[in-house]
Order: C-alpha cells, then sequence, then structure tokens
C-alpha cells in the first residue's frame, strides 16, 4: 500500500487557536503527502498570513470557512481568498444557485492569474447534524440524504468543482453527478478512535469506497500523541 498517495487524499484540521500550535502540527506532518485544512478557529486568530506561511512548508490548503452571504458578498469575498493562494474555498450550498455561481465565476477569473485556479466546493448539511436534528431543528421534510443529493446536484449546475458532504451520502452523489466532480468527506473516524461530535461517520477505507474524494481528518490525528504516526495509522484495518 502506497501510504504517501493515500495521503495525498487527506486534509487534516488544523482547529487549533495560535499560529505556534499550527506550525508544530504542520511541521509534524511536513513531507507526508497530506493537505492541510485551515478552518474559522485558526483564520479567526491568525488570518492570511497563517495561509502563507503553511504554503511555504509544501502544504496544499483547504480554506474552509463555509462562506454564506448574499451573492454579491461572497463574490467580493472569495476573490480576496484566492489571492492568499489557496488551493480549495468553500461556500453553503444554501446560499442559492446564484451565490455559488458568482462564487465560481469569481474563483476562476480571480484564479487565471494565478500559477493555479483553486477549486470551489460546496457545504451540504454538517456532518455533526443527525437525521433527526434535520428533520425536527430544521423543519425540512424530505430526508436528509435527499436533500444532500439535491444539494449536490444544485452545486453542479452552479459551476463549483464538488461538495462537501457526509460518506454515508457519497456514493449517491457519486452516482448522480459527473465524473470528477469532488466529494470531500468529514466526520472521518477510523475503526480506533471516538466519533466525539460527529454523527454521520466512516472509516477511511469505507469512505473511499463509497466514492469520497478527500477525507477531512482532525482529532484523531491532531489529538494524537505522535501526529505523523496516527495519520498513517489511518490506513491500517
Amino acid at each position: 500500500m502506497d501510504v504517501t498517495l493515500n495521503n495525498r487524499r487527506v486534509m487534516v484540521a488544523l482547529d487549533v487557536q495560535g499560529r505556534e500550535e499550527a506550525l508544530v502540527f504542520a511541521k509534524a506532518l511536513q513531507g507526508s503527502g497530506c493537505w492541510l485544512k485551515v478552518g474559522l478557529e485558526l483564520y479567526a486568530y491568525t488570518g492570511p498570513a497563517m495561509i502563507h506561511e503553511l504554503k511555504t512548508l509544501g502544504f496544499p490548503i483547504f480554506l474552509d470557512l463555509k462562506l454564506h452571504d448574499i451573492p454579491t458578498t461572497v463574490e467580493r469575498a472569495i476573490r480576496g481568498f484566492v489571492q492568499c493562494g489557496v488551493d480549495m474555498i468553500n461556500v453553503h450550498c444554501s446560499g442559492g444557485y446564484d451565490m455559488m455561481a458568482r462564487a465560481a465565476h469569481a474563483v476562476q477569473e480571480a484564479g487565471s492569474k494565478l500559477s493555479s485556479i483553486p477549486k470551489v466546493i460546496g457545504v451540504t448539511v454538517l456532518t455533526s447534524m443527525s437525521e433527526d436534528q434535520f428533520r425536527q431543528e430544521m423543519g425540512v421534510e424530505r430526508k436528509l440524504q435527499e436533500h444532500v443529493v439535491e444539494l449536490a446536484k444544485l452545486a453542479e449546475r452552479a459551476g463549483l468543482d464538488g461538495v462537501v458532504a457526509s460518506a454515508r451520502e457519497a456514493r449517491e452523489i457519486r452516482q448522480s453527478t459527473k465524473p470528477g466532480f469532488l466529494i470531500v468527506t468529514p466526520g472521518i473516524r477510523p475503526a480506533w478512535s471516538e466519533a466525539q461530535d460527529q454523527m454521520r461517520v466512516l472509516t477511511p477505507h469505507a469512505a473511499l469506497a463509497a466514492g469520497s474524494s478527500y477525507l477531512v481528518v482532525g482529532r484523531p490525528i491532531t489529538r494524537a500523541e505522535n501526529p505523523r504516526q496516527a495519520l498513517e495509522r489511518l490506513w491500517i484495518l
């Protein structure tokens, strides 16, 4: 098994509050082949400078800010984020077709002036939400899986490169969208870890078998005594 090749499909979530802590993890994982995910927590404390530092260490970066606002605001904001040199960025599918389409256009236009154009993907339903919560709290009548798939199809029509969705919905998304449409799946938990606050989880091997393109893994790696070793352990059945 080529561990480095598999690691290229792993995005390690740096959900920490400061530059020093983020760099400790980054340096421990440097050369492993994985991506790093910068989310709201780390971005709030460090801003764009953190992205530049992580890029100099050789990592592809997924900027996970889940943009959700009126179309004009998202379009303008995303142009700025593209200039940071990120490799992937996301918006919320629930922002609607126009918001997603304008985000996709902005990424293409702003990215065309760079060495490579980032991927832009849409968040469907958070993996921390259960079927019961989705029905009772959100008041949505259709089943969660059906809703996720319909949002994925809407994202594809709007020109996005893929979606963020649970691996439990990946197989049906894969069947309902064109080849090459990306499926980024959080809530990945190896057999040796706890689910914690994630509800719709699968193991790394099961997620890839279901059709996931990339796997987002946080605490099983970042809370491990040896993050590099934990990353390699993901692939042990």
